[in-house]
C-alpha cells in the first residue's frame, strides 16, 4: 500500500508568557497543597480561662472581676452595659444587678464585657425564670423579679443552707404583716459597704434601700442570688418566725416574739462583751437578725 509522505509535526513551543504562567500555576499549586493540611487542623484550639462569679456578689464586685480578666481600665464592663443588650426583665430599668448569675464562665481573646454580661444574664433567665420560680412566686403574691429580690435578701442574710428557709419565712411573715423587713444587709447596699456593724443612725438615711424606714422589698436585688435562696424564697420553711440574730458563729436565733428575740439579743451581747467587743445596737461579728426596735443587732455583711 502506497502512503503518502506526511512531514513530521513540530511541537508547539510555549512563549516566555505561557513558561512564567505556568510556573506561577505550579508554585500556587505546591502552595496549596501546603496549606490545606492546616486548614483542616484549624490550628490549636485556645484554652478557654475560667471566671468564676461567686454566689452574693453584687454588680459592681462583677464588673470589676471582668475588667480584670480582660485586662480593661476600670469601669470599662459597667459603662458597656447600657449598649449590651441584655435581656433583662422590664422591672429591672436596665439593671442587671440580680441577674448577673454566679457561675464560672469560659474567657477567651474574643471575649468582651458585652459578651460576658449577656451570657451571665441569659443563664440567670434559664436557672432562675422556671416553672417552679414563676408558680411559687405567684403563690406568693410576687413577680419573679420580686422573687429573685427577696433571694438576693436571703443569700446576704443567711448563715447557712439550713437557715435560708426560715430567713426566707422571716421575711414572707413581715411582708403579710406590713411590718418593715429591717435587714442591715441594704443598708449595707445603699452604703456601698460590707459590714456586720450597723450603726442607729445608719438605719435613718434616706434611701429607697433603707428597710428600717421603708415598708416592703427594696426595689432592686442587692446582689447576685444562687440556686439555693431562690429554692427558699419560693418555699420557705414553715413556721411563725418575725426575728433572728447570730448568737455566735453557727448560731442563729429565730424567734416569733419580740420578748423571745431580745433574750437571744441579750446573749449576743454578753458573748460580744466577753470577746472584748462591748455591746452594740448596730450588728456584731456573724450577727444577723430581722427587728423592731432599738434592739436591733444587725445582719450578715451584704
Amino acid at each position: 500500500m502506497r502512503h503518502e509522505y506526511q512531514p513530521p509535526r513540530r511541537r508547539s513551543r510555549l512563549t516566555r508568557r505561557g513558561r512564567l504562567a505556568l510556573f506561577l500555576g505550579m508554585l500556587l499549586a505546591i502552595g496549596a497543597a501546603a496549606l490545606l493540611p492546616l486548614l483542616r487542623s484549624g490550628g490549636a484550639p485556645e484554652k478557654p480561662r475560667q471566671l468564676t462569679i461567686p454566689e452574693g456578689w453584687r454588680a459592681p464586685q462583677v464588673y470589676a472581676a471582668i475588667d480584670r480578666e480582660l485586662k480593661l481600665p476600670a469601669g470599662s464592663t459597667k459603662a458597656a452595659v447600657p449598649t449590651a443588650g441584655l435581656a433583662l426583665p422590664a422591672e429591672a430599668k436596665g439593671n442587671p444587678e440580680g441577674f448577673l448569675f454566679p457561675a464560672t464562665y469560659p474567657v477567651t481573646s474574643e471575649s468582651t464585657p458585652a459578651a460576658l454580661l449577656a451570657y451571665m444574664v441569659d443563664t440567670a433567665n434559664r436557672k432562675l425564670a422556671t416553672r417552679a420560680v414563676v408558680d411559687g412566686a405567684k403563690a406568693h403574691g410576687m413577680t419573679p423579679y420580686q422573687t429573685a429580690t427577696l433571694a438576693s435578701i436571703i443569700e446576704a442574710e443567711a448563715e447557712s443552707r439550713g437557715d435560708r428557709g426560715k430567713v426566707a419565712r422571716v421575711v414572707h411573715n413581715r411582708l403579710a404583716r406590713s411590718m418593715p423587713l429591717q435587714m442591715d444587709s441594704t443598708i449595707n447596699y445603699a452604703l456601698g459597704r460590707s459590714t456586720v456593724d450597723t450603726k442607729l443612725s445608719e438605719t435613718r438615711i434616706d434611701s429607697p434601700f433603707n428597710t428600717y424606714e421603708r415598708q416592703g422589698l427594696p426595689p432592686t436585688p442587692i446582689d447576685s442570688p444562687g440556686l439555693e435562696a431562690m429554692a427558699a424564697a419560693v418555699a420557705p420553711t414553715p413556721g411563725d418566725w418575725l426575728f433572728f440574730v447570730t448568737v455566735k458563729p453557727g448560731d442563729t436565733r429565730f424567734s416569733a416574739t419580740y420578748e423571745e428575740h431580745k433574750k437571744h439579743v441579750a446573749e449576743f451581747n454578753r458573748i460580744r462583751a466577753g470577746a472584748g467587743a462591748g455591746t452594740s445596737t448596730g450588728s456584731g461579728s456573724g450577727t444577723r437578725e430581722a427587728a423592731a426596735g432599738p434592739a436591733r443587732t444587725g445582719s450578715r455583711a451584704g
